[in-house]
């Protein structure tokens, strides 16, 4: 009997699987097609201080082994998350949920964090300084570890709750700002959101978003996120959530031994609704395969 449950910054996990923010909306969605209380939790749609729009349309395009998105951040704001998206959620999510919070300014990271206090539901903040796809903000915050210092510094002063910072994969040096994060509260790092990417249209000549440039995500990425895990993980000491191009049981695993304690599934579940009850099921197997008796401690040297 393999054990797959781990521990996230205090709070455990029935499992490591968790849907990433973006792909999974506020859950309700997805529980017309399974329960979704078999997850290990999930992050829940990007939160703003205002309601965004989005970036124009088309801004969702695949390519091979992927896809390139610039959405744009779209969600109704915090209040409405709070009055009409969480109360929703929690009718049929029953456990602790993990709050994505992006923001244009400190003060927004703040405003929000503080509006969410309230929902006893929420088990994790995780900050999301690294978003590719909107101007100004987002990513910004994310490229230097001053900036995300910055950050990380003024929401943990805001909340005790576990403070999980996501960091960009467009940088040349992710580990110094891993652990610029940990250096001012953070209790966890979350890794990777998706490249920089952008692909063209050879009939029209034009970019196939209309953002130009957009976020690129799924199986093609898999590697460069394995590679990152390992590297800040070997350099904090703080868990990381590993993520990027994550589509199997074996997928996993592999981000396991790279270091992660926990691990998001984001691209797939846009092509497999049920990828992540498969991943899940699929586990214990897998696990059994190669000798794996507990998660607890996989990573490698």
């Amino acid at each position: 009997m393999v054990n797959t449950k781990v521990n996230l910054c205090g709070i455990e996990l029935d499992n490591p699987v968790i849907p990433a923010s973006g792909t999974f909306g506020f859950g309700y969605e997805f529980s017309e097609l399974y329960d979704i209380n078999i997850l290990g939790t999930f992050s829940f749609k990007g939160t703003t201080r205002d309601p965004r729009f989005g970036n124009p349309t088309p801004r969702i395009a695949e390519c091979p082994n992927g896809m390139i998105n610039a959405v744009g951040l779209q969600n109704p704001g915090v209040e409405k998350v709070l009055s009409e998206e969480l109360p929703k959620m929690k009718k049929v999510f029953h456990k602790p949920v993990m709050a994505n919070v992006s923001g244009f300014s400190v003060e927004d990271y703040v405003y929000t964090v503080e509006r969410l206090e309230e929902e006893d539901q929420i088990g994790w903040y995780e900050v999301n300084i690294s978003c590719p796809n909107v101007h100004g903000g987002g990513m910004a915050f994310g490229t230097s570890p001053e900036a995300a210092a910055t950050v990380t510094k003024a929401v943990r002063e805001v909340t005790k709750k576990p403070l999980i910072i996501k960091l960009s994969p467009n940088v040349t040096d992710i580990v110094s700002i891993a652990k610029a994060c940990e250096s001012e509260g953070a209790d966890g790092i979350s890794l990777i959101n998706t490249l920089l990417g952008m692909r063209i249209d050879l009939k029209t000549k034009k970019p196939v978003i209309a953002n130009k440039m957009g976020g690129f995500s799924g199986a093609a990425i898999f590697p460069v996120a394995v590679r990152m895990v390992y590297q800040v993980s070997h350099a904090v000491n703080i868990p990381v959530v590993g993520m990027g191009g994550v589509s199997s049981a074996s997928d996993v695993i592999e981000m396991m031994l790279a270091g992660a304690t926990a691990v998001e599934v984001g691209a797939y579940n846009l092509i497999e609704p049920y990828g992540c009850k498969k991943i899940i099921e699929e586990l214990p197997a897998v696990m059994e395969k190669y000798g794996i008796k507990s998660l607890e401690g996989l990573k490698i040297d």
